[in-house]
């Protein structure tokens, strides 16, 4: 007997699987890319988001928790001390308008492929992953010290974030 992939269960196809999958790192690297942070602040906002999306995997949503594994499976588990690659956009803004984008498209295929508590977990774990990205390091300030915990950018990234997933 052959295993069917995960999403088959959700009745999702692979790409729009791999939509849903792919989203929780674009929102980790867009809400870091919204403000230059310098390496040492975007590495801890990538760590941040790291932990924030292998917390997906203890989700009382079981689209949550399938999204969470398979990205941690992917990617590498925090917990076990891996890292993401940082990766540092040529264009954030082109960025962050094509996750904002993908945001609307997933929210979409949510509203019409599972049910109202399904899609809310989900949309409301992609904007507490922006969440904690944004919280992870101060921005300006000198020398480490000082600064806006979340920069005017990173809230209204995470604002539009919410707005287009209406969480």
């Amino acid at each position: 007997m052959i295993e069917q992939p995960a999403y088959t269960g959700f009745g999702f196809s692979d790409e729009e699987w791999g939509l849903l999958v792919g989203l929780p790192q674009s929102v980790l690297t867009a809400a870091s890319a919204a403000e230059s942070d310098g390496t040492k602040r975007t590495m801890a906002e990538n760590a941040a988001g790291l932990e924030g999306i292998a917390a997906g995997r203890g989700s009382a949503s079981p689209l949550v928790a399938a999204v969470a594994g398979e990205i941690v499976a992917r990617v590498g588990d925090p917990e076990a001390g891996e890292e993401m690659p940082v990766i540092e956009p040529a264009d954030p803004q082109a960025m962050i308008d094509d996750v904002l984008a993908r945001a609307g498209e997933a929210a979409a295929l949510l509203a019409a492929r599972v049910d109202e508590g399904q899609a809310g977990a989900y949309k409301h774990w992609l904007v507490e992953i922006a969440e904690q990205v944004v919280s992870a390091a101060s921005s300006g300030g000198i020398l480490g010290l000082g600064g806006d915990v979340v920069s005017d950018s990173e809230r209204r990234f995470r604002d539009r974030l919410s707005h287009v997933l209406n969480d």
